[in-house]
């Protein structure tokens, strides 16, 4: 079996600068062997959230080990690069990060609010819990999903890269069968389209590349609020 991919990003409608970063770079492609996917959106304003997720993505790619130790290590990188430049103080970014092999098992670590999502059967199903201020409430029971849709505060993370040597990472490992999907984003995507959408595009008889282009434009349809990025894996 292989994976084939499709990866993309685009500043949106709105901000004037692309905070997001991901791997593999922009494109499509395939992979016989291991291949790693991540997708992270920084924080920081101006250049310091564009430096924090590319400082974040390159230290996660070029460490060896498990998805939990390459977070971790990307962790210390953007503290560290934040020590030596002061105007990049408080500069973080959510990160989420795969290995998946052609056999189909995924071993993933996250932190922030960058989702993964499985289309298995028709089925889409969040596989990541954001680490965010709302997903919080909603989890106590103090906010409904809709009210979550609208709050002021949806966007403010609670958990980020860069920000504590001691942030707690996420893992799950899961398995993809044959024609599944995986699907890592930033919260442009999901904060603008809702799950059905996204279920009916990853769905759909089209070639990764344009799934990637379709989830982008969907995003900058209903506004184009924030950065989109969005990484397409799909087990054939």
């Amino acid at each position: 079996m292989k994976l084939t991919w499709a990866s993309m990003t685009d500043v949106g409608r709105v901000r004037e600068h692309n905070e997001d970063s991901v791997m593999p770079e922009p494109g499509t492609g395939v992979a016989t062997k291991r291949l790693v996917a991540a997708v992270a959106d920084g924080m920081g304003g101006h250049a310091a959230g564009e430096i924090a997720s590319k400082t974040a993505i390159e230290a996660a790619i070029s460490m060896r080990g498990s998805p939990v130790r390459r977070v971790q290590a990307a962790n210390l990188a953007v503290i560290e690069a934040a020590a030596l430049q002061p105007r990049l103080a408080g500069m973080g970014t959510t990160l989420t990060l795969a290995m998946i092999t052609p056999d189909g098992a995924v071993d993933m670590a996250h932190v922030g609010d960058s989702r993964a999502y499985r289309l298995s059967g028709g089925v889409l199903e969040q596989i990541t819990t954001d680490h965010s201020y709302v997903a919080e409430m909603i989890e106590a029971g103090q906010l409904t999903p809709r009210e979550a849709e609208d709050h002021p505060y949806r966007s403010v993370v609670t958990r980020a890269i860069g920000l504590d040597l001691g942030v707690v990472v996420d893992s799950h490992k899961f398995k993809l069968a044959a024609g599944d999907h995986l699907l890592l984003c930033s919260d442009g995507l999901t904060s603008m389209v809702d799950d059905p959408t996204i279920q009916s595009i990853l769905g759909s008889a089209m070639p990764l590349g344009e799934v990637a282009g379709a989830l982008v434009d969907a995003a900058n349809l209903a506004d184009g609020a924030d950065n989109i990025t969005v990484v397409v894996v799909e087990l054939a």
